[in-house]
């Protein structure tokens, strides 16, 4: 994957955030159904782009609202969505939703033999140079999980050219912990923000009492992750059953390409 040095000069410092964040529907761990309470939450984390997962579009048990547009529309931002579940007009999936001009490049299922999964690809253009990046949510079956990161590493999505070209950040919740083949698979191939940062890694789920780190940003070798950010506080808490899992990369910096990946297996309960 090529650099962002060469884009940037030495004193042409900025700052790219990235929060993923699996909001439940919009069903908070109090039982209310309410998307302005996300909104609110990554509104509050200044995220420049936000991957979510377990959006509902236009089903009964969430009022029949698009998810997606109004968490959007509230950020004022525009929202690309992929409904890994469609039934009649029904759709459940994932969304990418930012200010930044993007381009989609593929919103498709992942091999699923249980509940039906996916992932959707965008290219953002960040100050003049483009970044890829991936949100996913994979299954709750090891062997489903071990199959997706299989079809995600293929020449249909991580290794498409296309995708090989740019730096980039996947994301989302992998329902996978760091002991897992699923993460292990990717950790060979991207870095884990969260070790990359220089704190001890942290829980996401469940967000009142968090125990299993199973959300997830990696990042190419390229980008510097200059901190990460897990809220947990009575809004968060509330809001959704996972806590938002916020990543701030320095755009100005380059990591050089001996950086290690790290130990996969460092993780902590």
């Amino acid at each position: 994957m090529s650099t962002i040095a060469s884009a940037l000069s030495p004193s042409d410092r900025r700052e790219l955030k990235v929060l993923t964040y699996n909001v439940h529907s919009c069903v908070g761990t109090d039982r209310r159904i309410d998307p302005h309470r996300i909104a609110a939450v990554i509104a509050r984390s200044e995220a420049d782009i936000i991957a979510l997962q377990e959006l509902d579009v236009g089903r009964k048990r969430t009022g029949g609202i698009d998810q997606a547009e109004m968490i959007a529309t509230l950020l004022k931002m525009e929202a690309h969505f992929h409904p890994a579940l469609h039934v009649e007009e029904e759709r459940y999936g994932d969304a990418i939703v930012t200010a930044l001009p993007t381009r989609l490049m593929r919103a498709a299922p992942l091999p699923s033999i249980g509940e039906t999964r996916g992932a959707i690809w965008v290219q953002v253009d960040v100050h003049g140079w483009s970044l890829n990046v991936l949100n996913t949510h994979l299954g709750l079956r090891n062997r489903d999980r071990n199959r997706q990161v299989t079809a995600l590493l293929s020449d249909d999505w991580i290794g498409n050219a296309q995708f090989q070209a740019l730096p980039a950040v996947v994301c989302g919740d992998l329902n996978a912990i760091p002991s897992s083949p699923a993460y292990k698979s990717l950790a060979t191939h991207f870095r884990d923000a969260q070790l990359s940062a220089g704190t001890r890694p942290r829980p996401t789920f469940p967000s009142r009492y968090p125990l299993l780190r199973i959300d997830h940003v990696f990042v190419s070798k390229e980008l510097h992750v200059a901190s990460v950010a897990i809220t947990a506080d009575p809004l968060t808490r509330r809001a959704s059953d996972h806590l938002p899992l916020l990543v701030r990369l320095d755009l100005g910096r380059h990591v050089s390409n001996d950086t290690s990946i790290g130990n996969v297996a460092s993780f902590e309960r």
